[in-house]
């Protein structure tokens, strides 16, 4: 087993904990704006749904009924432009930072392979590589990477820490230079619901793929928009030469969603009125905080989608982390995600309207 983990960095959350006490010891207690774990209640459509099929004793199948299929179907028609997607297409996942996390594995990547992603970006994109001892790199623009022994290419559009948005016209061109170098493009779009200055596109339309899910994959989730991060509930979209292969490699693992969570995601991906309510939520939450935060000296970049503030006061990220935990208020480092954040912090805008409100006040 150490020599599984001694593949792996060292765990970025542990070194918070000093800061989180010093936050935790205010006077009004923490507002905790590091980890962008959701807070609102879980809509109640979603959990009727959990306890109708609570008496599930069997085994629940890794592809999912064909509910489920449909549901995902029609989501991604609905709400991403994407055409003709049948079951082929999709594939439910155990929440996206497991399939993140070893899809390099069950790709079969190894060394002597590639996998490239975001210079600033979510730190499990480098576990999944060095979980499978691929060699892994990052970059600003995909195009300038060296197609040699690339077998994967990580996008990230909105973008976890940055919150930035890849234009139609960007993706389409990363797309086609993929397609035309022969790397698989998988795109983490797990944020794409909450576009605030910015209208998130997917590779999945035709506009960006011309009609065609050769060589692409789009991961999405329901932990942010439905706030189902407790289920573990999420599914990737895209090629059937991809996706059939991971199915019996699934089975084979036994990573299936619990026929419960099946039901709920059904629920979920059927109605698009609690979604516009959490929307609002995180609305007047960011608001409020871009302000405050603004006021308080800082600047802000990118941050037009996703959860999160990317806010900088050009000094150390761990002496902004230091000084806003003597606020009571913690937030992520930016040297979590690379070292090209090492200025900035990432302020997420899940706690709650009290919490959210103590924050703007202490600021």
């Amino acid at each position: 087993m150490s020599a599984v983990s001694d593949r792996l960095p060292t765990f970025p959350w542990d070194k918070l904990e000093p800061y989180k006490k010093t936050a935790a010891a205010h006077p009004d207690g923490i507002v905790d704006l590091s980890v962008g774990t959701p807070v609102d209640p879980v809509p109640e459509l979603v959990q009727k749904a959990l306890i109708d099929a609570a008496d599930s004793p069997g085994y629940p199948t890794v592809w999912g009924t064909p509910a489920l299929r449909d549901a995902i179907c029609g989501w991604l028609e609905r709400r991403l432009g994407a055409r003709e997607v049948t079951h082929r297409h999709v594939l439910p996942v155990v929440g996206s930072k497991e399939l993140v996390a070893w899809l390099p594995t069950q790709l079969g990547l190894g060394p002597g392979d590639r996998v490239a992603y975001p210079r600033l970006a979510y730190p499990t994109y480098e576990v999944g590589a060095r979980l499978a001892r691929a060699a892994y790199e990052t970059y600003d623009d995909p195009r300038d990477l060296d197609p040699a022994g690339l077998k994967l290419l990580w996008l990230n559009s909105p973008s976890n820490p940055t919150g930035q948005v890849l234009g139609k016209d960007e993706l389409t061109e990363i797309v086609a230079w993929a397609r035309a170098h022969g790397v698989l493009v998988v795109s983490d779009e797990c944020y794409l619901e909450l576009g605030w200055e910015a209208d998130p596109v997917s590779v999945l339309h035709p506009d960006v793929n011309g009609g065609s899910y050769d060589g692409i994959v789009a991961v999405h989730s329901l932990s942010k928009r439905s706030n189902l991060a407790g289920y573990r509930a999420a599914f990737i979209a895209g090629d059937p030469a991809v996706l059939g292969p991971l199915l019996e490699i699934r089975k084979h693992g036994g990573m299936m969603t619990s026929a419960p969570t099946q039901a709920a995601v059904v629920a979920a991906l059927g109605d698009d009125a609690h979604v516009h309510e959490q929307r609002a939520r995180y609305a007047a939450r960011r608001e409020a905080l871009r302000s405050a935060l603004l006021s308080h000296g800082f600047r802000i970049e990118h941050s037009e989608a996703s959860l999160y503030l990317w806010a900088t006061r050009d000094e150390p990220c761990w002496t902004t982390v230091a000084h806003l935990a003597d606020l009571g208020v913690l937030v992520a480092p930016g040297d979590f995600y690379g070292p090209a954040g090492e200025t900035f912090v990432r302020v997420a805008l899940t706690a709650t309207d009290e919490r959210i409100a103590a924050a703007v006040a202490r600021l």
